[in-house]
C-alpha cells in the first residue's frame, strides 16, 4: 500500500509493506523511491510518525542519488546552443569579430569573438560578472531577514565550486558558485538562505532544518530544482 505524510511545504510518499518482523525499517532506492518495511501489528500513526522523524534523512538520501541521475550533455558553445540565465533558455549565437564583446538581447546570447573557440571563456566570464551583480541584489533582503538572530556574512564571494552550490566558512564568509546564476531567482535564494542558517547552526541538525523551514518554507521544492536543472 501507499501513504504519505507531510514535512513542512514537501509531501513525502512512500511504499508500506507489512511483513513479519520485530522492527521498522525505510529505504530509500535509487529511482528516489521510499520504501517502509514494518511489523505486522504496527499501528500506522506510529508508522507516519517514525518516517516524519526521518523525514531529513530520506531527503538527504534522495538528494545523493538524484546526484547519479543522467546529466545534461556538456556544452560545445556554437551557434543554435541554448544557455540558461536566472532559469530561462536563450539562444547563443557565435560570429567572428575584431573585438570580443558578449551582450544579451532579447531571446539570445550573442558573442563576438576573435576565435570561434574563445566563445566559451567570455560566455563564462559573462556569467561571473551578472553572478556578482545579482547575488548581491538577491542576498540582501535575506540577509535582513537574519538581522533578528544577530547574525550578518563577513562578505559574499564568488568561487567555481565542482561539487557544491555554495558553502560558508567558519568566519562567516559566504562562498557562491557563478553557476548558480543560470538557476531561478528562488533557488539562488535557497543556497543563499541555507548558507545564512549556517551562521545561526553551524552544522545540519534539526534545529538548522527547523530554521530553514521557518525562513523558506518550500526550500525543498527549490532544492531539487536547482539539482534537477543544473545536473
Amino acid at each position: 500500500m501507499t501513504d504519505s505524510i507531510d514535512f513542512g511545504s514537501k509531501t513525502i510518499t512512500f511504499r508500506l509493506i507489512f511483513s513479519d518482523r520485530k522492527s521498522l525499517a525505510i529505504t530509500i532506492t535509487p529511482d528516489l523511491d521510499v520504501i517502509v518495511k514494518a511489523p505486522q501489528d504496527a499501528p500506522i500513526e506510529r508508522i507516519k510518525e517514525r518516517v516524519r522523524k526521518k523525514a531529513p534523512w530520506i531527503i538527504k538520501q534522495q538528494s545523493y542519488f538524484l546526484s547519479f541521475h543522467p546529466r545534461t550533455p556538456e556544452k560545445k558553445y556554437v551557434s543554435g546552443e541554448t544557455h540558461l540565465y536566472l532559469g530561462r533558455q536563450y539562444s547563443l549565437k557565435v560570429t567572428e569579430a575584431k573585438i570580443n564583446s558578449v551582450h544579451f538581447r532579447g531571446r539570445f546570447f550573442e558573442v563576438q569573438a576573435k576565435k570561434k573557440s574563445g566563445a566559451k571563456s567570455l560566455l563564462k566570464q559573462w556569467y561571473r560578472e551578472r553572478a556578482k551583480i545579482k547575488f548581491a541584489e538577491i542576498a540582501e533582503p535575506c540577509i535582513q531577514r537574519f538581522q533578528k538572530f544577530n547574525v550578518k556574512p563577513e562578505a559574499i564571494y564568488i568561487q567555481e565550486m565542482p561539487k557544491r552550490w555554495g558553502s560558508c566558512t567558519p568566519k562567516g564568509k559566504i562562498i557562491l558558485n557563478p553557476e548558480l546564476i543560470k538557476a531561478p531567482k528562488p533557488c539562488i535564494e535557497y543556497v543563499i538562505i541555507h548558507e545564512l542558517c549556517h551562521l545561526v547552526h553551524p552544522n545540519h541538525t534539526n534545529a538548522f532544518i527547523q530554521l530553514q523551514e521557518k525562513i523558506m518554507p518550500d526550500w525543498i521544492k527549490w532544492k531539487l530544482k536547482l539539482e534537477t536543472l543544473l545536473a
